[in-house]
């Protein structure tokens, strides 16, 4: 944080002017310098902001006669837009050291707009009336610390918001003083995605890649995890990804699933940056839902796994198979020539989906399978391995194949923990077709 920068307090102005001010004196005392940014839109503000509202309409190329023939729903997009915008200066330029929002169901959509300009790692609060219902809307996958205003935000603190408000102004206080931006160390860093149906396969990937010198990053195949993968691989973070676990998928391409993206595109990034990537169907085998009275009718009759009381898993159709294959080859095809495989195991995606498990059925697999052969060009490399994904030789298989294709190693390839090599001593055949 350079010398001098200031949290921004975002907040409507009109409706939680009064509470806004306090966190201001509360960043004060804290010995922080608060920058009240305006972006209501109704009644007059209650206080005088540093940056009003007038600034954030015209960093969105409007002003305020404008917002206001808008409808609330453009409104509101529009002042986030906005407020993003002057956000995202102000980082840039190292006058922002973090920002900590106030709202109610508006205030709280506004925020989320505008932390969508901020990367992953800057400090963010969201004090919000809405905190217990779903943030996924608002947020996506930034990283914001949330905290329920337990009252309504309105004429004031009070005896429930004040230590409410002290709470959050310690809180970004606190994460100001102990950021720093995300940035690789000295080892290459490879970003590996999971769940706990492939927790075998990601542990033996991680001890296998630190034995070679790397840096492994997990990211939970929640939605929000795929999607902040995708977003630092842009950045430039990681020197290659073993995508093992492509679940968001089947809610990008069907919809319904809970961890469906918070941002389209999964799958992409790596070719995009000219990376390394292995790719596996993990998880590709079920959709995700809540408890299981939330599936939906349409997939109701399927095979099914209760994984917690909060999250049923049901079987995927050869039919979504196909199409899965056609999106995973569409998009390992725009990846530059020879950076790019896909590993199939054939024995099963997943723990409950592998022999004995209840959702194993290699019939519907092979669609992917078939469906793969047929629209992957010859420069991205397809292996299949009479293996389950979960099994020692799958993930050793997987680190070989990023270092063949280009990821850098810093210790020359070998086998620990008595890993067999050979198709001959047991792992079956590695067919490129």
């Amino acid at each position: 944080m350079s010398e001098g920068a200031q949290i921004v307090v975002l907040a409507t102005l009109d409706t939680k002017g009064a509470e806004a001010a306090h966190l201001g004196d509360l960043l004060v005392r804290h010995g922080q310098r608060p920058c009240l940014m305006d972006a209501g839109f109704r009644g007059p503000p209650w206080y005088r902001p540093d940056v009003d509202r007038d600034q954030v309409a015209a960093a969105k190329g409007l002003d305020m006669a404008a917002i206001g023939r808008l409808g609330r729903e453009e409104a509101i997009r529009a002042m986030g837009e906005g407020a993003g915008r002057l956000l995202a200066k102000g980082v840039a330029e190292r006058r922002y050291a973090g920002v900590i929002a106030l709202g109610g169901n508006q205030g709280t959509a506004i925020a989320g707009i505008a932390f969508q300009s901020l990367p992953l790692g800057f400090p963010k609060v969201a004090v919000s009336t809405v905190a217990s219902g779903n943030l996924r809307p608002y947020f996506g996958h930034k990283d914001v610390a949330v905290l329920f205003s337990v009252s309504n935000l309105l004429a004031g603190p009070n005896f429930i918001s004040q230590p409410i408000l002290e709470m959050a102004a310690a809180a970004v206080a606190g994460m100001v003083s102990a950021h720093r931006p995300f940035a690789p160390g000295p080892v290459p860093a490879v970003a590996v995605t999971a769940f706990g149906n492939t927790q075998g396969a990601v542990a033996r990937v991680h001890a296998l890649l630190r034995d070679r010198g790397c840096q492994p990053v997990p990211f939970h195949a929640s939605g929000a995890g795929g999607s902040a993968m995708e977003e630092l691989i842009e950045a430039g973070l990681f020197a290659g990804v073993i995508d093992l676990t492509a679940h968001e998928l089947v809610g990008e391409v069907f919809g319904q699933d809970i961890y469906t993206p918070t941002r389209p595109g999964r799958l992409t990034a790596a070719g995009r940056r000219g990376l390394p990537q292995v790719v596996a169907p993990g998880g590709l085998d079920y959709f995700c839902f809540g408890a299981a009275e939330t599936i939906p009718e349409a997939y109701r009759g399927r095979p099914v796994h209760r994984h917690n009381p909060y999250n049923t898993n049901v079987r995927t159709s050869a039919a979504e198979l196909r199409r899965l294959g056609e999106v995973v080859a569409s998009r390992l095809n725009a990846a530059a020539p020879g950076t790019a495989a896909f590993l199939y195991p054939q024995r099963g995606w997943s723990e409950i989906g592998s022999p004995g498990g209840p959702l194993h059925d290699p019939e519907a697999n092979l669609e992917l399978l078939r469906s793969l052969r047929a629209h992957l060009l010859p420069a991205v490399e397809l292996h299949v391995l009479d293996l389950a994904i979960n099994d020692p030789g799958f993930a050793q298989r997987a680190v070989e194949l990023l270092g063949d294709l280009g990821t850098p190693y810093a210790t020359p390839t070998k086998v620990p923990y008595g890993v067999p090599k050979s198709p001959a001593e047991g792992e079956g055949p590695w067919p490129t077709r």
